[in-house]
């Protein structure tokens, strides 16, 4: 999704523009998320970019896009745009510590029969 939303609106209350807008982009992950997932793919990513024009777009993390909206409308800013871009995302195994691995031998030496 790349577009430019109107933040001020001649005939609406700006507080009711503002929720659609983010309303809006709730509504495009919620669809996204729910499609299904290739083969080997965990989870849906998205690579995000805000700014008040796509020129000055900058890349954020997904949790920061409405906050970002909201600091824009408290600036008074009459456009933004929201870039929301969806990619797979595949989880990292989490690394062993030596800790649990020392438990681990110990566990299973406590198993041997004597």
């Amino acid at each position: 999704m790349r577009k430019t939303y109107r933040l001020q609106a001649e005939a609406r209350h700006p507080d009711r523009v503002l929720d659609a807008v983010k309303h809006d982009v709730r509504k495009y992950l919620k669809r996204e998320r729910r499609r299904l997932l290739p083969e080997g793919v965990d989870f849906w990513d998205f690579d995000c970019k805000f700014g008040l024009t796509a020129e000055t777009a900058q890349s954020l993390h997904l949790s920061a896009v409405i906050p970002s909206i909201d600091a824009a409308a408290k600036e008074q800013a009459a456009h933004v745009y929201v870039e929301i871009i969806t990619t797979h995302g595949k989880r990292k195994p989490k690394p062993v510590a030596a800790a649990d691995e020392t438990l681990l031998t110990e566990e299973a030496e406590d198993d041997l029969p004597e």
